[in-house]
């Protein structure tokens, strides 16, 4: 049978792009079935824009393949190629920032939770580690649920990770009696062979610790910002200690002089906070915004 055109040029290559979209949708955000839906919508446009043939244009009545557009002048080829590669280079860069970004940001809340956790067992403090264990159960269990199943590009080629979230799993749930009312001495011994694993897991897929916490210093840092921007000295003054801690993480992994520059626009905004100068907070803190920002494009 005798496939009859009812695509146009321009509509073909308009399905060159939008499979090319629904390509670098399903690589680097779905995972399963969802992924396996974009790659076959992918698939169903370049076989169309391919054959020059629509099924569903043939059951809505339409055929853009009789307007008079049947050659393609050398100017929209150009568009075309142009647009075509941009979308391939930036599409990819900006899907592989971002979901490597949100599994950093995802990784250090739950992080947070574990690292207090850590903490207060070793303290002997029981209220402050049973709360902070429960949080961290929490938070643990919607980062297992997520990444056991949607892996960012960045992790793809992991063969141990899953088995890793399992063993981190294991470790935080067979702890739970300790935390209550067992020795916390104990726990905290236990608690601490999460840390290599996730150590593990960071280094061999190309995290530097400097990004892991460049992203935790970012949270501290808006916070600080919004009081900043919001004229509230005494906030300002309350915050800035866990900010310079986060900071203090940053230090510690790098301290050249781009470092050194966030550090010093924010030991001014809480110089401007204790002197009252209320106005010239919100400037400052941009400034501060700014220097990290210049940082984590470059190395985050």
């Amino acid at each position: 049978m005798k496939i009859i055109p009812n695509e146009n040029i321009l509509d073909r290559l308009a399905r060159v792009i939008l499979a090319e979209i629904l390509f670098i949708i399903a690589l680097f955000w779905f995972s399963g079935t969802g992924q396996v839906v974009f790659y076959v919508m992918a698939a169903a446009m370049l076989i169309t824009a391919g054959t020059g043939f629509c099924g569903l244009y043939k059951v809505l009545g339409i055929n853009t393949e009789k307007q008079d557009n049947k050659k393609v002048s050398k100017v929209v080829l150009g568009l075309f190629i142009v647009i075509f590669v941009v979308i391939a280079v930036a599409g990819s860069y900006y899907s592989n920032f971002f979901t490597k970004k949100f599994f950093l940001e995802d990784y250090n809340r739950m992080n947070n939770y574990y690292k207090q956790t850590l903490f207060y067992t070793g303290q002997d403090k029981r209220v402050e580690a049973l709360d902070n264990y429960t949080k961290l159960v929490s938070e643990f269990t919607l980062f297992n649920n997520k990444y056991q199943k949607f892996h960012p590009y960045v992790l793809k080629k992991d063969s141990q990770f899953n088995a890793d979230l399992v063993k981190v799993s294991d470790i935080i749930t067979g702890l739970e009696e300790d935390v209550k009312d067992g020795d916390l001495q104990e726990a905290h011994i236990n608690f601490e062979q999460v840390r290599p694993i996730f150590q593990d897991i960071l280094k061999r897929n190309g995290f530097s610790m400097l990004a892991v916490s460049l992203v935790d210093f970012h949270d501290a840092m808006e916070e600080i910002i919004a009081k900043a921007d919001a004229k509230d000295l005494a906030g300002v003054i309350n915050v800035y200690p866990g900010v310079s801690d986060k900071l203090k993480a940053v230090e510690a992994e790098a301290n050249d002089s781009e470092i050194q520059a966030i550090r010093a626009r924010l030991e001014e905004v809480l110089v401007l906070a204790k002197t009252g100068n209320a106005d010239s907070l919100s400037a400052k803190a941009a400034e501060l915004k700014s220097a990290f920002v210049k940082v984590y494009l470059k190395r985050g």
